[in-house]
């Protein structure tokens, strides 16, 4: 049992969510030279509260050690670089976001989104605290300070009479240890009637889609709207729209403004994902506690099928190198006796290893030479644009293997 106390209301932590055993850092991947070296394993065990219902994970590494030279690029994506542009058209037409406003995106990340903005001629500021990949947007024209978001940097912000009209903070909630400090620098960083939309995986998908790949160390928190709520309230900010979005295995997307703004109308959305919600019954602590067995039947169907595989002869490589990949694979006790290689398009991660299971990384064109009998789609959550990448597979006989929410041959 943890003593850890909730990160949001201070409650001791006592339940289990699932525990799925040590692993290491999911982006902590290995050069050829420290493949023989030590690596660092901590337990990835997801308790959830009791009285807020937040599930979450201990913090073992600092948020500098974990995003000190970030791996993950979010520009690699067609498809989320389609749901950037798309959401940027959006805000231009409901908001009426021009030229005399300032965006600012927190984890602005390689500047996927921004330039969008850009392409508009709207004042863009991206806010990124992994330094590689800022120095990345740079390149690109994108203005971006290397920064962790919370109430000191958000003051210090404002002092140089910077804040945001739309601030953006898209799968970055979830990444904070500390999410009442940052959600505080939120509400500094945002002018009096600002708006600010927030994005993060929900988690009645990851409990209904057996999603628990998802959890892993730079993940400290899961979460429901009635959770997020709470939070936000606690901090003097109001939540006034909700969609629900299909982007990593099912999506919020929270509309907020400061909770003194009295005009603005509350979407009849926020009502009906409150009742979808009370179904699942995401208020009863016994929901998240029976997610554990569910992980369990997913880890023997997918190990069953690579065992039977590999028994017939078989050859299986991977495709992608996500972070949701490395759980996968490490709570499973899958390596190079079952995967020969994985690939990924991401050129930062060509020539590199997983972590734990040493699975080399190789370019996508790798596949085709050597014509395997199954892809295995580590980032399922782009399964559809990855078939389509990879759809050559089918002149030598090969198939796709979706192993998440249940093993699927494609």
């Amino acid at each position: 049992m943890t003593q850890t106390p909730c990160r949001f209301c201070g409650t001791f932590l006592k339940h289990t969510f699932v525990n799925l055993g040590m692993s290491p850092l999911s982006n902590a991947y290995l050069t050829e030279k420290q493949l023989n070296g030590a690596e660092t394993y901590y337990p990835l065990h997801a308790y959830v509260c009791k009285k807020c219902l937040l599930v979450q994970l201990e913090q073992f590494e600092t948020p500098e050690q974990i995003f000190n030279d970030y791996a993950y690029f979010s520009s690699y994506s067609d498809t989320w670089l389609n749901h950037a542009k798309a959401y940027t058209d959006l805000m231009i037409k409901r908001f009426g976001i021009n030229q005399n406003n300032q965006v600012i995106e927190i984890a602005s990340n390689d500047g996927y989104l921004l330039q969008y903005f850009q392409q508009h001629n709207i004042p863009i500021l991206g806010i990124e605290p992994a330094a590689n990949i800022a120095q990345v947007a740079e390149n690109k024209g994108i203005p971006t300070r290397i920064l962790f978001l919370g109430i000191q940097t958000a003051q210090t912000l404002v002092k140089e009479g910077i804040q945001a009209d739309l601030l953006i903070a898209n799968n970055v909630l979830a990444h904070t240890p500390d999410i009442n400090d940052f959600v505080a620098g939120l509400k500094i960083l945002l002018k009096p009637k600002g708006i600010f939309t927030i994005e993060f995986p929900h988690i009645l998908q990851l409990i209904k889609h057996n999603q628990f790949d998802t959890i892993y160390h730079e993940h400290f928190s899961y979460l429901s709207f009635k959770t997020v709520e709470q939070i936000f309230a606690k901090h003097g900010l109001k939540l006034f729209d909700i969609e629900e979005l299909s982007t990593h295995g099912g999506s919020l997307r929270i509309y907020g403004q400061h909770d003194n703004l009295e005009k603005t109308e509350i979407s009849t959305r926020i009502t009906t994902l409150k009742e979808k919600e009370w179904q699942a019954k995401l208020d009863h602590i016994e929901t998240y506690l029976t997610f554990g067995e569910q992980v369990k039947v997913t880890k023997r169907q997918l190990l069953q099928f690579l065992i039977e595989a590999k028994n017939n002869g078989k050859t299986i490589v991977g495709y992608g190198a996500p972070a949701k990949g490395n759980t996968l694979l490490n709570y499973c006790g899958i390596r190079t006796d079952f995967i020969d290689y994985t690939v990924d398009r991401n050129p930062h991660k060509q020539g590199l290893y997983l972590p734990s299971t040493h699975i080399p990384i190789y370019h996508p064109d790798t596949i085709r030479q050597t014509r395997p009998d199954y892809v295995l789609i580590l980032p399922w959550n782009l399964k559809d644009e990855i078939i389509e990448q990879m759809n050559a597979i089918r002149e030598w006989g090969g198939q796709f293997v979706v192993p998440i929410p249940q093993v699927e041959i494609i």
